[in-house]
C-alpha cells in the first residue's frame, strides 16, 4: 500500500459485488407482481435491506407494511426475503390474503434444517445478530426452542439440558470467520454437535468477503456500499476493518467524505449483496472525476448461481367460497 500520494490514484473493484441470486430473485418476484396484479401490492417488511431498492419498488406501486395487520383483507402481500415466522403466514391465511413468498432458498434451507432438528428432540443453536428480520424468523419455527449465540464469549457461556444432543445452525449473512470461531467454541463444548450438511452461510456472503479480503490487502481505504441495516454489507466493513484497513459503509457516492481521501492512494470498493450495481459505478464515477485512471477488478469468484421465481400456482388469485 502507498500513502504517500495525497489523492487516490487507484481504485480495485471487489468481484463478485452487489446483488445474489436471492436478492435477484425477490426483486424479480416484486416486479413481476406488481405486472399480474393491479398495484397496490404488499410487502411485508422490506423485500431486502437497501433503501435505494424500496423507493424504486415503491414508486412502482409496492407498499411496504411492519405487519399482516397492515395488509387490507384478501390483498396480495409478499413475504420478504428474510423470511417469516409460521405464525405470520397462519395470519395472512386467517385474512385471506394471496402470499407469494419471496423468502431466499439458503433461508428456507436454515428454516428446515430447525424443524428437521426440532423433530430429532436436539437443543438448537442458532449463531446470528439479535434483531435481524432473518434471526426472528428462523426462531420463530421453534418458539422458545432456539437459544441465539452472538458472540464466542456466548457460546463459551451457552447451556443446554443435555451436551450430548445439541444442533447448530447459522444466520446466512454472518460474517465467515466470526462464525467459524463461534461454531469452534461450540464444537469444543459438545463434540457430538450436529451440524448442518452444508455450510448455512450463503455462497455470496463469503465470496464478497473473500473480495474484501483481497482488495483490503492492496488498498488504503475500502469504501462498501450498503444500507446500515444491512447485515451482509455490515460485514463486509468488518472484514476490511479486521486486515487493518479504514472501511467505511456508504449508502451512495453524496456521503463519500474528502478527509477519507487524504492519504489514501488505492481505494477499494465493494457492495453488500443487496446494493444496486448503478450505485457502484457512480461510486466510480466520483473517482473518474477526480482524475482517477486506473481502475482495476479483482476478481475472486465467478457466480452462476440463480433461484427461479416461485412456481406459478402460488400467483393464482385466491378463490373465496364454495364451487359448484
Amino acid at each position: 500500500m502507498d500513502k504517500d500520494q495525497s489523492r487516490p490514484r487507484k481504485v480495485l473493484l471487489s468481484n463478485p459485488r452487489g446483488f445474489c441470486a436471492g436478492v435477484d430473485r425477490a426483486i424479480e418476484v416484486v416486479n413481476m407482481a406488481l405486472e399480474l396484479y393491479e398495484p397496490p401490492i404488499y410487502v411485508r417488511k422490506q423485500i431486502v435491506h437497501n433503501k435505494y431498492v424500496i423507493e424504486s419498488l415503491s414508486r412502482k406501486g409496492a407498499i411496504f407494511v411492519g405487519g399482516i395487520d397492515q395488509v387490507p383483507e384478501g390483498a396480495v402481500v409478499i413475504f420478504s426475503a428474510h423470511g417469516v415466522v409460521p405464525d405470520v403466514a397462519a395470519q395472512a391465511r386467517l385474512k385471506n390474503l394471496q402470499v407469494i413468498d419471496a423468502t431466499c432458498p439458503l433461508v428456507t434451507k436454515v428454516h428446515l434444517e430447525v424443524r428437521r432438528f426440532v423433530q430429532q428432540g436436539l437443543s438448537i443453536l442458532l449463531v446470528g445478530r439479535e434483531g435481524h428480520d432473518e434471526v426472528v424468523g428462523t426462531m420463530g419455527e421453534a418458539p422458545g426452542g432456539i437459544q441465539l449465540v452472538g458472540s464466542e464469549a456466548e457460546a463459551e457461556r451457552v447451556q443446554v439440558p443435555d451436551p450430548e444432543r445439541v444442533a447448530v445452525t447459522t444466520q446466512t449473512t454472518l460474517s465467515v470467520d466470526d462464525a467459524s470461531a463461534i461454531i469452534g467454541i461450540l464444537k469444543r463444548r459438545f463434540p457430538n454437535l450436529v451440524t448442518p450438511s452444508s455450510d448455512d452461510i450463503c455462497y455470496a456472503t463469503q465470496n464478497r468477503q473473500a473480495a474484501v479480503k483481497q482488495i483490503a490487502r492492496q488498498a488504503d481505504l475500502v469504501l462498501v456500499l450498503g444500507s446500515n441495516n444491512s447485515s451482509n454489507s455490515k460485514r463486509l466493513r468488518e472484514v476490511a476493518e479486521a486486515m487493518g484497513t479504514e472501511a467505511h459503509l456508504i449508502d451512495d457516492a453524496s456521503e463519500i467524505q474528502p478527509s477519507w481521501l487524504e492519504h489514501a492512494g488505492v481505494v477499494g470498493i465493494a457492495a453488500g449483496a443487496s446494493a444496486p450495481e448503478n450505485l457502484v459505478q457512480d461510486v466510480v464515477s466520483y473517482f473518474k472525476v477526480l482524475g482517477v485512471k486506473d481502475i482495476q477488478e479483482v476478481e475472486v469468484a465467478r457466480e452462476r448461481v440463480t433461484f427461479t421465481p416461485p412456481p406459478m400456482g402460488a400467483w393464482e388469485p385466491v378463490k373465496h367460497g364454495v364451487e359448484s
